[in-house]
């Protein structure tokens, strides 16, 4: 049965990327960037990072979360809405990075969304309907670990999906996102790319490591197996939905800290925030004691152990 899409490769941006500064936004919902600081990334952001020290690492990226909490008040003061697309081969860095970007910032704004496989009752909706339930509402952001593309990928090649829901799905995905933008959300989607030598190296670290075993599925396992394939699909994912309105930005990964740094500067550098005054706190003076307060005895109370002092106590 012949596929009822007929495929057309999108005309390919000819930007590489945004600069910070580069343009300034009419409202929270442009896509067009403007950082509010100067976000010019210091020596040492390349891929081997032998410029930069541990102490520097730490440095530039303290000030960058730093930023991040500048925009999540800007997020929160103006309604904006924005998700963030996290995408890439197993073991190339979005969680570590993903745990970095949160760091600081509340989880009342800033939410993680990581879907498990699809339910029996998913799997009969239009595909998009289960993240849709995910986006945010004004003055929240969303970081998608893996999002609606896991059909591009892992369906594609493990044979999750059809031919023909893969290329739906490749028909489909740019109006969708099209659509959120339109709605005034800011989407960035970034590609985390690791090289197999590496990778391999990471899944091997996790092998005898019983803090990130779980992070070893028979899925990462096969995937070293299927490289090619999985290749394949990338390559065919970018020629469809690597748009001039919804780009794909890729994050070299082989350092993990070079690409936390330079993905969240780029992120910032892409959005049209500006530092929003936040009042001084001032904490309130105690009220005066009446003395007809009378805290009940310690032993009412169930307690839990001191293990602290036992493990000072050795």
């Amino acid at each position: 049965m012949a596929n009822a899409f007929q495929l057309r490769r999108p005309a390919r941006r000819l930007t590489t990327g945004w600069s910070a500064g580069t343009a300034r936004a009419s409202g929270p919902g442009s896509q067009t960037p403007a950082a509010a600081l100067d976000l010019a990334a210091p020596p040492g952001y390349g891929p081997d990072m032998t410029k930069l020290s541990r102490q520097e690492y730490e440095a530039e990226l303290y000030r960058l979360q730093s930023e991040l909490v500048t925009l999540q008040r800007w997020v929160q003061a103006t309604g904006a809405r924005v998700v963030v697309i996290f995408e890439g081969r197993d073991a190339a860095g979005k969680g570590g990075t993903i745990k970095r970007i949160t760091e600081y910032l509340s989880p009342r704004v800033v939410r993680i969304a990581a879907l498990p496989a699809p339910t029996g009752r998913e799997r009969g909706q239009w595909y998009f309907q289960r993240y849709v339930a995910h986006l945010p509402s004004a003055g929240e952001v969303v970081l998608f670990d893996r999002s609606w593309y896991n059909r591009a990928g892992v369906e594609k090649v493990m044979g999750f999906c059809t031919d023909e829901e893969h290329a739906r799905f490749l028909h489909q995905a740019p109006g969708f996102e099209q659509m959120l933008i339109e709605d005034g959300i800011l989407l960035r989607k970034y590609w985390f790319s690791v090289s197999d030598k590496v990778q391999l190296k990471r899944f091997r670290s996790r092998l005898d490591d019983p803090l990130r075993q779980w992070k070893l599925s028979p899925m990462d396992l096969e995937s070293i197996r299927r490289w090619e394939d999985y290749s394949r699909a990338k390559d065919e994912m970018f020629a469809h939905t690597d748009t001039a309105d919804s780009p794909w930005f890729v994050v070299e990964s082989d350092s993990k800290k070079a690409a936390r740094l330079n993905m969240i500067h780029h992120l910032l550098a892409s959005i049209p925030y500006s530092d929003v005054p936040h009042p001084p706190v001032e904490l309130p003076s105690r009220p005066v004691r009446t003395g007809t307060y009378r805290r009940p005895p310690r032993e009412q109370f169930t307690t839990v152990p001191d293990h602290a002092a036992r493990v000072a106590g050795g």
